[in-house]
């Protein structure tokens, strides 16, 4: 049922004919009895020209939520240099964990420099390379850079896909031999390349408030799908793209799947309601998600600080010495090796590990290979930090 005011259309459905992919003699009779005949799939209403109305309270939330998050940008851009790569890494971890891919800070380290043996760590780092492309844009927002986003998420562990518009039919819910019984059957592949051209013009208008914009946006990616994988972190990264592009958080990447963390069923429940011609419940879901999301970030934030802090009374070196720059490039990358301080400082990797030296006396930096050669070192600290913020927001509102 639509809000009251509310004009927003609902999707329609369409009968299609099913062909399974999956030989039947590999499921039981049972579940191919389940997936006979024809099924139907999502209409997504062309929404390019539409008018978006919403209920006073709801456009009141999202604007103090507006509100706060330029501020925290505001804020957040003014600190330490870092801060950027550290809520970036955040916010990617947090959207990879609603897709139940949830892995450790230090293995999420490891793996950025190149690590394999963990595979939810390695698709994490997918989905940072992703947020990253969503933000890095030139102002046009358009098909070719969600289809970028897509390539820079999957590359590494299904290139096949990769920036790729799905070329089958996909389904959210029941099983994996067809379609019938699902949650929800976004429309034929078919219909996907209209559907993110129409989608992309009303992404590039300007009379909407922001969040509500990107909000709406997003409710009607998930909802047309466009890709076979990869469909809940492309389109929370294209978040980011309209926050970035409608200037507001020229800075950093605000966390806002963390926030959408502490109350999934709410989230996913607002993407229900919106395919029913409601866009209100994604709005608030997503101002709501803010508030939480910055509490969370600035106390991440305000950690780093007083943990580099604490490190500046214990460092022992000169002034301009290069352990310093280490000790800073820790707080960005909390796990490394000679050769990545080198190649981030612009140095040799003899002058790193000398530069590391202090780090380690001082008890900052602990090596944990226990190798002779191809040592690596991590920052504790920082790395509990960062599971810290995870923790926080993995844990569910109550009710």
């Amino acid at each position: 049922m639509n809000s009251p005011g509310s004009s927003w259309p609902p999707v329609g459905w369409e009968e299609q004919t099913w062909t399974p992919t999956v030989p039947p003699e590999l499921v039981s009779r049972r579940i191919r009895e389940r997936h006979r005949g024809p099924y139907r799939s999502a209409i997504v209403p062309a929404i390019a020209a539409q008018s978006l109305r919403l209920p006073s309270a709801v456009l009141a939330v999202a604007d103090e939520a507006s509100t706060e998050i330029a501020r925290f940008d505001a804020e957040s851009g003014s600190r330490l240099a870092p801060f950027g790569a550290i809520l970036l890494r955040s916010e990617s971890t947090s959207s990879s964990r609603i897709e139940n891919l949830t892995s450790g800070a230090k293995a999420i380290a490891l793996a950025e420099l190149g690590a394999t043996d963990q595979r939810n760590a390695v698709e994490i780092v997918g989905n940072v390379h992703a947020m990253q492309t969503a933000i890095d844009l030139d102002g046009v927002l358009d098909e070719d850079l969600v289809l970028a986003v897509h390539a820079a998420l999957m590359a590494g562990h299904d290139p096949e896909t990769a920036g790729q518009w799905r070329t089958q039919q996909v389904w959210i819910g029941g099983d994996n031999y067809g379609p019938h019984g699902a949650a929800f059957v976004p429309p034929h592949h078919h219909e996907v390349p209209a559907a993110m051209a129409d989608l992309m013009e009303f992404i590039r208008r300007d009379d909407i408030p922001v969040l509500a914009h990107a909000a709406v946006a997003h409710a009607q990616f998930e909802t047309i799908h466009p890709f076979s994988d990869g469909n809940g972190r492309t389109g929370r990264a294209l978040i980011h793209s309209i926050l970035r592009a409608k200037e507001l958080t020229p800075n950093v990447t605000v966390p806002i799947a963390a926030g959408l963390l502490t109350d999934i069923d709410s989230y996913f429940a607002a993407l229900t309601a919106y395919r029913a011609g409601d866009p209100a419940p994604i709005v608030t879901a997503m101002a709501e998600a803010s508030f939480s999301a910055i509490a969370n970030a600035r106390q991440l934030l305000s950690e780093i600080v007083d943990i580099r802090s604490e490190w500046a009374e214990t460092i022992m070196a000169r002034p301009q010495a290069t352990a310093w720059q280490v000790a800073d490039l820790a707080l960005r990358i909390p796990v490394f090796d000679a050769v990545t301080i080198a190649r981030e400082l612009g140095t040799t990797p003899s002058n790193a590990a000398r530069a590391i030296a202090p780090l380690a006396e001082a008890g900052i930096l602990t090596e944990f290979t226990g190798k002779r050669r191809n040592r690596m070192w991590q920052a504790r600290e920082i790395l509990q930090a960062l599971d810290d913020f995870a923790a926080r927001a993995g844990r569910r509102r109550l009710g």
